[in-house]
Formats: C-alpha cells, sequence, structure tokens
C-alpha cells in the first residue's frame, strides 16, 4: 500500500469519510488550495469537493478563507488528530451508554425466553418431497466427520444426489467415515448398481441386508433424517422427521454399526449369488 493510501485508511479508522481524508490529505500539502484545485489533487468529484470541504470544516479540521474566490487550508495534523480521538472517545461514551441501557432493557426478556423453550423444537416433520429433498442434501453437506444411511426403496437416482457424491469425496479427503447399508433390492437393479459402483469411489464403504426398518441417514451423531410411511395419509404418502438431538442420535448409530456388522459385503455375496 502507497504512503498516501495507508494514511487515508487510517483517518478513516478514526472517523473521516474517504474522500474527507483523501481531501485533508491533500490541504496538508501546501498552505492553500481553491476547491477546485484540492479536488484535482485529491481525486475527488467536482460534484462532492464542497460537501466534503464543508464537513472538513464544520468538524474543525480545515479552515476556509473567503475571498473573491474562496480557499481552503489544513488544521495542523497534530490538533486534528487530537479532535478526531476526542469525537471517538464521545462516540464510544455514547455507545456505552445506550449498551448499558439496552442490556438492562433485554435482559428481562431474555431470561424469561430461556424458560419457555418448545421441547418439540429439535423435530421438524417433513410432508414436502421437495422439502425432504432439501433437508436430505442438506444434512450430507453439513457432515463433518461421519455419515451413516440405511437405503431401501424407493431408491434416490444417482442424478438426484449429486450433494452425496460431493460430501463423501469431501469427508473422505479429510479421512472421515461414509457408510451406507442397502436392501438387496439393489443387487437386481442394474441403476443403482451403477449408484453403488459410483458412491464406491468417492469413497463410500457398502455393505447389504436382506431388510431394512427405514430410509435413514445420521451425521455426526448429531443430525438425524428418517423417511416412515404415513400411516395417517394413506399408502405411497411419506413423512420424514429432521431431527437435531445427539442423543436420540447416538442410539440410532449405535443401532447402525449392530446392522453393519451382521450385513454382508459385495464380495461376500457375489458367489452365493453367482451359484443362483
Amino acid at each position: 500500500m502507497e504512503p498516501d493510501e495507508q494514511s487515508v485508511g487510517q483517518l478513516v479508522s478514526l472517523g473521516l469519510a474517504r474522500y474527507e481524508a483523501r481531501v485533508y490529505l491533500a490541504l496538508i500539502r501546501r498552505e492553500s488550495y481553491t476547491a477546485a484545485e484540492v479536488a484535482r489533487e485529491a481525486d475527488v468529484p467536482r460534484q462532492r469537493i464542497y460537501d466534503v470541504l464543508d464537513g472538513l470544516v464544520r468538524r474543525r479540521l480545515a479552515t476556509a478563507h473567503p475571498g473573491k474566490v474562496a480557499t481552503f487550508s489544513a488544521i495542523a495534523p497534530e490538533l486534528a488528530l487530537t479532535r478526531l480521538m476526542s469525537e471517538q472517545r464521545e462516540a464510544l461514551d455514547r455507545m456505552e451508554r445506550v449498551s448499558t441501557g439496552l442490556v438492562s432493557a433485554l435482559l428481562p426478556v431474555w431470561s424469561e425466553g430461556r424458560s419457555q423453550s418448545n421441547p418439540l423444537d429439535y423435530i421438524e416433520v417433513l410432508r414436502d418431497p421437495k422439502a425432504i429433498s432439501e433437508r436430505f442434501a442438506d444434512i450430507q453437506e453439513q457432515a463433518g466427520h461421519e455419515l451413516l444411511s440405511f437405503c431401501k426403496p424407493p431408491f434416490v437416482a444417482p442424478t438426484e444426489n449429486t450433494a452425496g457424491i460431493k460430501a463423501t469425496r469431501r469427508l473422505r479427503r479429510a479421512e472421515g467415515t461414509v457408510r451406507a447399508i442397502y436392501t438387496y433390492d439393489v443387487l437386481d437393479d442394474p441403476a443403482m448398481m451403477d449408484n453403488v459402483d459410483h458412491f464406491g469411489k468417492a469413497g463410500e464403504e457398502a455393505r447389504f441386508a436382506a431388510d431394512l426398518p427405514l430410509k435413514l441417514i445420521v451425521a455426526d451423531a448429531s443430525l438425524v433424517l428418517c423417511d416412515m410411511p404415513d400411516p395417517v395419509a394413506g399408502t405411497g404418502a411419506t413423512t420424514a422427521l429432521y431431527i437435531e438431538h445427539p442423543a436420540l442420535a447416538g442410539c440410532l448409530r449405535l443401532a447402525f454399526q449392530t446392522v453393519w456388522n451382521q450385513a454382508a459385503t459385495l464380495e461376500a455375496l457375489r458367489p452365493a449369488r453367482a451359484a443362483n
């Protein structure tokens, strides 16, 4: 940064506008300037120069000299900076007084609000397919070190889960864990097997089970999205729950690990399927 630009930035930090800082630094270079001269010297638009000079004069950082053509000169830097510092101290004192009063007014409201929390704030019920899809992408993007999922029909098409591929690659680069358990239905679906292969190349570990209780994704043992048939809305309707609850997520993580330990790898299944 050039010395003048550095000085401009420092004057701005003391409360001057950038044009004011540039004009003041121009004014100190000689005894006096006309408005037009200082506008050229400071590289400030002519249509703005009188407003800027008036502001400096009001703040007692510059002096106007009336005449046939008015001229302007700068107040000595040590006095100008003392005045700027005084303005900053006065502003800070005002802010402290306002802040103290605001704290006194808001603290009782905040305290009352702490005792009126909704016990179910951590659960979001979703029925709109678009909202479920957005939450599915969100939970994958938020995962910081672990992503666990139960995958059962109806499956998400590979082209619809680009967030999952990105999250898998990101977590694996960070030495995180990405594991998925699929139902055997996948094995007879070429498109889904391509999907499994695609995720495998991104870093997902996959296993297979005959059945899974529900569609589920758990991120970092703290966030959960589970997809369940809706017994109220009727056949084909789905309700999803998005839950931010570490204790519940921890339990579901343990359930996942139990199923994972009993599930089969693709390599283990291939001989049996080839024999059939």
